[in-house]
Parts: C-alpha cells; sequence; structure tokens
C-alpha cells in the first residue's frame, strides 16, 4: 500500500506540481517519497508564491553558489541552493551561535530546518541554530550526517 501511494503522490508531482501535495500532507513539513529520497517541500513553494514570511519549515536542496561569509554584525555563512522544484533559497547560518558546515561544496546535498523569509529571488532560510534565549525554535543544517545547530 505504501508503494502504491508513493507512485501515485509522485505521479501527481510530475503531472500537477507540488502544489496537488500540499492538501493532502497539508500538516507535514515535508514529504519524502520512498525509494527516489527526492524532498518534496509544497510549504516552501506555497509561501514563495504568497509572498510569505516567518514560517519554520524543513527540507533539502543542492548547493549551487557558495558566497561570502557576512561579517556585519553576526557572522553569518551563505550560500544557494536549488529546490527540487527549482526554486532558489539563500541559507544564511549564523556561525557565532552554530559551528560554520565544514567542507561544503557545490553540487552537495544539505538539508535544513529554519525559517523562511520571502523574497523575490525565492527566500531566505535563517535561524538555523539554538536560539540562546531559547524563544525561537532551534534550526539546523545537516550536511554529509553531520548535524549543525
Amino acid at each position: 500500500m505504501k508503494k502504491i501511494l508513493s507512485i501515485v503522490l509522485a505521479l501527481c508531482s510530475i503531472f500537477y506540481g507540488p502544489e496537488i501535495l500540499c492538501a493532502a500532507h497539508y500538516d507535514k513539513p515535508q514529504l519524502t517519497l520512498e525509494k527516489t529520497g527526492v524532498v518534496i517541500n509544497p510549504s516552501i513553494d506555497s509561501a514563495f508564491k504568497n509572498q510569505q514570511s516567518d514560517l519554520q519549515v524543513s527540507g533539502s536542496g543542492t548547493v549551487i553558489k557558495l558566497l561570502a561569509d557576512d561579517n556585519d554584525g553576526s557572522r553569518h555563512q551563505k550560500f544557494i541552493i536549488r529546490l527540487t522544484s527549482g526554486l532558489t533559497l539563500l541559507i544564511a547560518h549564523n556561525i557565532d551561535l552554530a559551528p560554520r558546515v565544514n567542507n561544503l561544496k557545490v553540487s552537495d546535498t544539505i538539508e535544513f530546518y529554519g525559517e523562511y523569509a520571502w523574497n523575490e529571488k525565492g527566500g531566505v532560510i535563517h535561524w538555523t541554530h539554538q536560539d540562546p534565549r531559547g524563544a525561537h525554535a532551534a534550526g539546523w543544517l545537516k550536511h554529509k550526517g553531520q548535524k549543525y545547530q
């Protein structure tokens, strides 16, 4: 039964786009299709389409560009990823509060849990660390099996 459901969801996603999965998986932050490992995150695509921000999201993407660290104020490691939907996101990872992602390279896969902020280029994922005050949900990045938070 799970195999059939996975095939149906994969076909729906291909023919109707990730939006079709929003209604069926409204309460889940992401859906990983069995055996393929493809992560579908309709909440990010929907948030982009609706210009929403301040949403806790999770997902994964492929690193397409490494950027210089932002050293103004709190230091941030920055890079751009592409989701399977084609949407691009800037990851702004606070390296004053969490360790730097080691040996990150273009074409690497990275998983994330953080806060989405909309912008016209796709959006930004930040809060990929623990909040020292404990007022915000703790986020993280995962690269090659190691979690950075």
